[in-house]
């Protein structure tokens, strides 16, 4: 017995290494199930019938360590529901901003939710960045919508404890980390209400009264809240067969945060994590004190489902899992015939059905190598089928669903074989009216600020959209008919990554691009002398194979023509169509707010129209992201004068001020580590350094005396935000005097400003910068300032958000030799590509200061 049990043991540790946390883009199959030590994981989980929804604002806001521990350790039915997907944020990997980072920092949720076994969710809410205040926040989402969207996943997931990561007060830290609370003990009571939100009741779920609501209080960002009379458990238990810790799955799963720049340590030892009960009944001993998380809970299937379980993970084969397939399958019949009819017998069928298909070695895969699909042009898919292990099982049919039809049906009745490919080509027609893909949240536009515009209940609450095509394959094994459905991917092999598997999108036959986001029509020198006339390029990308037809191009602004002009376009698939509009010439005196683009046709006697733009952000370490918008053109007519100067620019964690620099009339020149000599750097007039690059590139604090000489001899250096005082773990130096910012914010977009020194250059040359050139800002004023401002610094503006004291950091600067340094958190970085007038004259007078005589 001693040597069998030993044995069990090695073939255990053998089957760790079959574990990974690779991204699941990466991946053809679930990796939960990949290898036997996942599947023996996922038998001990059928035994727990438990479940915890975790609450929070923001992505990144998620306990990491105690997440896996819950879903790994504890075997409970574990997810985050995070009320915003992070867009108001900033973003350290790349320029994406808003919706845009949302979409990103979504992926990252799901990315960490793949590392540590939870699932995600998402309200309607939307990060409009840094609040102070659960009031304010509340003034800008729509209350009673995101508590709904809070309602309806407690309904539909029900977990037995809510679990909140912030209080309801200051301590919270962030107005949105507040407000998470106070919606989360209102959602608490209202799920189980059912004159609350009763239209929900109709939808598919019912009300749900969970246990208890319990916080889980924290020792961070200067505050404890913990203490040793809490509900205290050790969350750093480690697990033999991860080979980890849940400290150490935590890091990994928190390093997915990349686009915060949240990379985490792996933590050993103990990880203690501290609750309070907020509402319900009270938890003493532990956090389901009182909740019946065995097969008990259901009437009648107690003890018979857990010997059969117990059955099938004792004498569960490491070697072969596919020994479990014929015991599974009775657990299944077994489950199924229970009168029991709630969401304990639906969420185990389908750990059944998982396992089986695990234990059996079934792979499939339903792949494209087009990355996109286009409606009416053919699709090319092809289906693979491998069943490694022995097991007798059989190929019945393939069936191609996509959102509105079924378009493909076959019946293939095949024996598999033991490892061999079984595999089916398919030219798909993508019909004409199949929807393009889109983010279901982003489909509407936004009624405001605060919330996405989602009312359909069966997608709120998702991460993702459902994918467009979907691949299922009936299989038939011991007598049981088992469906697998895949969604049909776009697979590819990198040289560098290898084999990658990517969404598959639908995108509009043809998509439409401007070169410029803003456009400013009225730039001057001080002499009044305009510098160019201004351009729009429009690109046209065809997607599909037509003969050459004639097309209207027009220019629109709010549905009102702006500008027609009748041409020919040849529509072969993948080509680009550029067209130049000289918009003097082209708008004469209109003078719109915004343009965007159309092309019209006309093709086998209908009328097509496209004026979206199909964006792509890819990274690494998430799959692609695409979807459809807009594209928009903000049109400045107010005069800004510039004054051309030679600039270089160090990229920090990423904005779109260099665009802004070269419409004004600068020559840019991106410059790395190797630039920072002195003989290089006199060549600018003006060194700019992106948002946050002091915190990212320890070279440019190792390279300050040549920065600093640089200055002295005239040069003008203009420092955007830093974060925080630390390159890693080493203390930034920045210009020729002490330098330190603070967590000093104006969050309030419309708050007051006041011009200190009326006479100062950079208020008055080339530009005079007035009261109404701080009108339109978007998300906030400043962020990260200097406090306090000490001689030699002179501060040029004044402001503050309701309630606070003034603030003199926003804008800073100081002479050293013949030249200048200046410090600016006013977050230009947003109100530039936001069309912000104001902005790109304070830019122009920034980047115009004189050296010192």
């Amino acid at each position: 017995m001693l040597i069998k049990t030993a044995m069990r043991s090695l073939i255990v540790l053998f089957f760790l290494g079959l574990i990974n946390f690779q991204p699941a883009h990466l991946k053809a199959q679930n990796p939960e199930l990949s290898g036997s030590a996942a599947i023996f994981q996922q038998l001990q989980k059928l035994q727990v019938l438990g479940s915890v929804l975790y609450i929070a604002a923001h992505p990144d806001d998620e306990n990491n360590s105690l997440l896996p521990y819950l879903a790994k350790e504890k075997k409970y039915r574990t997810a985050y529901l995070s009320l915003t997907r992070g867009d108001g944020g900033q973003n350290l990997i790349g320029p994406e901003q808003g919706v845009e980072l949302g979409l990103i920092r979504t992926q990252e949720l799901l990315a960490a939710r793949q590392i540590d076994g939870a699932e995600q969710y998402f309200t309607s809410a939307y990060e409009f960045g840094f609040s102070k205040t659960a009031n304010e926040t509340l003034q800008y989402w729509d209350r009673k919508k995101v508590l709904a969207d809070m309602v309806w996943v407690i309904r539909k997931f029900q977990p037995d404890i809510i679990v909140n990561r912030f209080p309801p007060d200051a301590r919270a830290g962030h107005g949105h980390h507040a407000s998470s609370a106070v919606l989360s003990i209102e959602a608490f009571t209202a799920a189980a209400d059912p004159n609350q939100f009763p239209e929900q009741l109709k939808q598919g779920v019912s009300i749900w009264k969970a246990k208890r609501l319990l916080w889980n209080t924290f020792n961070f960002g200067g505050a404890n809240t913990t203490s040793e009379n809490q509900l205290k458990i050790d969350a750093g238990v480690f697990n033999p067969l991860l080979g980890q810790s849940y400290g150490e799955v935590g890091g990994e799963a928190r390093s997915m945060h990349k686009s915060q720049g949240e990379g985490r340590p792996r933590r050993k030892g103990p990880v203690f994590e501290y609750f309070t009960t907020i509402a319900g009944d009270t938890a003493k001993s532990s956090l389901m004190d009182g909740v019946t998380t065995d097969w008990n809970r259901i009437p009648f299937a107690g003890n018979a489902i857990e010997q059969s379980i117990q059955h099938i993970i004792h004498q569960f084969n490491f070697l072969q899992p596919s020994q479990s397939i014929n015991d599974l399958i009775k657990l299944y019949q077994q489950i199924k015939a229970l009168s029991y009819s709630g969401i304990w017998k639906e969420q185990k069928l389908k750990e059944i059905e998982s396992l089986i298909v695990a234990c059996a070695g079934i792979i499939v895969e339903a792949t494209t190598e087009a990355e996109y699909a286009v409606p009416g042009e053919k699709l090319g898919i092809q289906f693979l089928v491998n069943k490694r292990s022995d097991a007798l099982i059989q190929l019945n049919k393939i069936q191609v669903n996509t959102t509105n039809r079924v378009e493909y049906d076959t019946s293939i009745n095949k024996q598999l074989q033991n490892n061999m490919n079984f595999t089916i080509n398919y030219a798909c027609l993508v019909s004409v009216d199949q929807p393009v893909s889109q983010p279901y949240w982003l489909a509407a536009p936004m009624k405001d600020m605060g919330t996405f515009d989602v009312t359909n209940y069966q997608l709120i609450g998702d991460a993702n959209s459902p994918s467009p095509f979907t691949a299922q394959f009936t299989f038939t094994l011991n007598g049981m008919e088992l469906v697998v459905n895949k969604p049909i991917q776009y697979k590819y092999i990198d040289l560098v990554r290898g084999e990658i598997f990517q969404p598959l999108n639908i995108i509009p036959r043809v998509v439409v691009e401007l070169d410029k986001n803003v456009l400013l029509t009225n730039v001057q020198t001080p002499n009044k002398k305009n510098l160019s006339a201004p351009g729009l390029l429009l690109q046209f990308k065809t997607n599909f194979t037509a003969a050459e037809l004639p097309v209207t191009i027009s220019l629109k602004d709010a549905g009102k023509y702006l500008y027609s002009k009748d041409t020919i376009l040849n529509f072969g698939t993948g080509s680009i169509y550029p067209y130049m509009i000289q918009l003097n010439d082209a708008l004469g005196r209109q003078k719109p707010a915004t343009m965007h683009a159309e092309l019209k046709f006309q093709l086998n006697g209908k009328t097509y129209a496209y004026d979206q733009l199909l964006k792509t952000i890819k990274y690494d370490h998430i799959p692609s992201i695409n979807y459809l918008y807009k594209d928009q053109a903000r049109v400045i007519d107010e005069p800004i004068l510039s004054i051309p100067k030679r600039v270089g620019y160090i990229v920090g964690a990423g904005d779109k001020v260099p665009e802004a620099l070269l419409q004004l009339g600068h020559s840019v020149n991106i410059l790395s580590e190797s630039d920072i000599v002195e003989a290089k750097l006199a060549f600018y007039d003006v060194i700019v350094v992106g948002i946050r690059a002091y915190n990212i590139h320890e070279w440019l604090t190792n390279k300050n005396d040549v920065i600093n000489r640089y200055i002295q001899n005239g040069g003008h250096l203009i420092v955007q935000y830093l974060k925080s005082n630390l390159v890693g773990n080493k203390r930034v130096k920045v210009g020729p005097y002490d330098f330190a910012m603070s967590n000093i914010r104006v969050t309030e977009e419309k708050a007051p400003v006041q011009m200190l020194q009326l006479n100062h250059a950079l208020l008055n040359y080339p530009n005079k910068i007035v009261e109404k050139d701080f009108d339109n800002w978007v998300q906030e004023r400043s962020t990260y300032q200097m406090e306090p401002v000490k001689a030699p610094y002179e501060s040029i503006l004044q402001m503050n958000d309701t309630n606070d004291k003034p603030t003199t950091g926003s804008l800073v600067t100081a002479k050293y030799g013949k030249g200048n340094f200046t410090y600016v958190s006013l977050v230009l970085f947003r109100q530039l590509p936001a069309g912000v007038a104001g902005s790109y004259k304070l830019l122009s007078n920034l980047v115009s200061l004189a050296p010192n005589k």
